[in-house]
C-alpha cells in the first residue's frame, strides 16, 4: 500500500506593513516593533477610522505587467506580487511543471476591489458611463486575485475561493493541502486584503470591534486591560504546496507541513459562543495532525483585541489544551501590523513558519499587562525550538478555524 501524500510548504512569498519579502518582514516581526501608523490615504483623513498598518513602498508597477496593472485592484497586486515571491522561493518555474492543469489557485479575501470599485463609480457619477472600464465588471470581485494569479501563471488545475470571513485565509490553505492529497501536484494558495480605501474603510465603521483609538501605541493591545478592539491592516501572504514526494524528486525544500486543520460556526459577535467552536476546530485540527495537546509548541492566536472575545480564546485554549495552556507559548505578532481580515492569519501562518526555522518566537507588540492565563509572549522574541505550531482565526461573522503547521516534511500519523 503507497504511503498518503503530504502537502508541503515549499514557497513562502509576503507582502505586509513589515515589509516586502519575508525575511524583510521576519526581521520586524521578530524585533517586536510596530508598523501601525496613521492612515495618511488620500480622502481618510476625516473618517474616525485614524491608525492601521499600510504597506510601505508597494509599487505595482515594478512588479507587475501594465496588462494586469488597468484590470486589477491592489488586493490583487498584493496577491500576484506575493505569488511571484512564493514562486521564486520554491524555486518553481514553468519549466519546473509538467502540466498547467497540475498547478491551481486559491485565495480568500473580504474586502474585495474596493479601491478600483470607487474609482470607476467617481468616473460614472462624475463623468459619465462610458469613462467607466469594463474590468469594472471583475476587479472589485473577492475572486479577482484568482483568476488573476491562474491567467498570469497559465495555471489551468483546480481553483477556487474560499468564502469564510475572516477565517477564511487559514481555510483557503486547507482546501489547498486538500487538493494536494487528493492528486494535484501544486496548489498556490492564500490571502491579501487593501481595506484602506475610503470606500472600504467606510464600509468597516459598523464593526464595533474596530479600534477607534488614534495612538498607534495603543490602538491594538489584546490580552490586556486596555484593549479597545483591532487596528485594520492591507496586504497578506501566498504559499505554494506540493505533494511532498515530488517536492523532494525535484530538490524543493519542505519550509512546513500542513497537518491538520477544522472549521466551526458560532455566529456573528458571539464571542462567548466562540469559545467553544474554537475549541470543537482546536481538537479536531489536532486529531487530524496526530498530536496531543502537549505536542504543541507555540500558539499564534486570533488576538482580536476585544475583552469578550480574548477571554473566550483563552478559555478555549484552556479547553482544547487542558494543562498545557498554560504552559505553551501564545504570541500575537499581528499586533504590530494589525488585523488583515482574511490575510491576518496567513500572516501568522507565515511567521510560525518563519519562528519554527528561526527558532524564535516572536512578541506581541504593545502589550505589557497580559490579563488572561496565558503565556502571552512579550518584550522580546523568545528563543525556543518549536516543531508544531497552533494557528487560530475567528472571523467577526462567526467562522472560526484553526490549523496545525509542523517543521519542515514531517509526516501525518498512520
Amino acid at each position: 500500500m503507497s504511503a498518503p501524500r503530504r502537502a508541503v510548504v515549499t514557497g513562502l512569498g509576503v507582502v505586509a506593513p513589515h515589509g516586502i519579502g519575508a525575511e524583510t518582514f521576519w526581521k520586524t516581526a521578530v524585533d517586536g516593533t510596530s508598523s501601525l501608523a496613521l492612515i495618511d490615504r488620500e480622502g481618510c483623513g476625516h473618517l474616525p477610522l485614524r491608525v492601521a498598518g499600510q504597506v510601505p513602498d508597494f509599487d505595482p508597477a515594478a512588479l507587475i505587467e501594465d496588462t494586469y496593472l488597468v484590470q486589477t485592484d491592489r488586493f490583487t497586486h498584493f496577491a500576484m506580487s506575493a505569488t511571484q515571491l512564493a514562486l521564486d522561493d520554491a524555486r518553481l518555474s514553468r519549466a519546473d511543471i509538467d502540466s498547467p492543469y497540475s498547478v491551481g489557485v486559491v485565495t480568500a479575501a473580504g474586502s474585495g476591489g474596493g479601491e478600483f470599485g470607487q474609482r470607476e463609480l467617481q468616473k460614472l457619477w462624475g463623468q459619465g458611463s462610458k469613462y467607466v472600464g469594463p474590468y469594472q465588471s471583475i476587479a472589485w470581485f473577492y475572486a479577482a486575485s484568482t483568476g488573476q494569479i491562474s491567467i498570469r501563471g497559465g495555471f489551468k488545475g483546480p481553483c477556487g475561493v474560499v468564502a469564510a470571513d475572516e477565517a477564511g485565509g487559514l481555510d483557503a490553505l486547507a482546501h489547498a493541502a486538500l487538493a494536494v492529497r487528493r492528486g494535484t501536484a501544486t496548489v498556490v494558495a492564500g490571502a491579501t486584503e487593501a481595506p484602506l480605501a475610503p470606500y472600504s474603510m467606510v464600509c468597516q465603521l459598523g464593526y464595533p470591534e474596530l479600534s477607534r483609538s488614534t495612538d498607534p501605541d495603543r490602538a491594538y493591545r489584546p490580552f490586556t486591560s486596555a484593549a479597545c478592539g483591532f487596528a485594520p491592516a492591507e496586504g497578506g501572504a501566498m504559499f505554494v504546496l506540493e505533494e511532498e514526494r515530488a517536492a523532494r524528486e525535484r530538490g524543493a525544500d519542505a519550509r512546513a507541513t500542513v497537518a491538520g486543520h477544522a472549521a466551526t460556526f458560532t455566529g456573528a459577535s458571539r464571542w462567548e459562543e466562540s469559545r467553544a467552536g474554537l475549541a470543537h476546530a482546536i481538537g479536531t485540527a489536532l486529531a487530524e495532525a496526530g498530536c496531543r495537546p502537549q505536542d504543541v509548541d507555540v500558539v499564534f492566536a486570533d488576538a482580536l483585541g476585544v475583552p469578550e472575545a480574548d477571554r473566550a480564546e483563552a478559555l478555549a485554549l484552556a479547553d482544547a489544551l487542558g494543562p498545557h495552556a498554560r504552559r505553551v507559548p501564545v504570541t500575537a505578532p499581528k499586533a504590530g501590523i494589525g488585523r488583515a481580515f482574511c490575510a491576518a492569519a496567513v500572516l501568522d501562518v507565515a511567521t510560525a513558519m518563519l519562528a519554527m526555522e528561526h527558532e524564535l518566537i516572536p512578541p506581541t507588540p504593545h502589550v505589557l499587562d497580559v490579563c488572561h492565563d496565558l503565556d502571552l509572549v512579550v518584550g522580546r522574541a523568545r528563543p525556543a525550538q518549536p516543531r508544531t505550531a497552533l494557528v487560530l482565526s475567528r472571523g467577526l461573522m462567526g467562522n472560526n478555524s484553526a490549523l496545525v503547521l509542523r517543521r519542515g516534511a514531517a509526516p501525518f500519523p498512520e
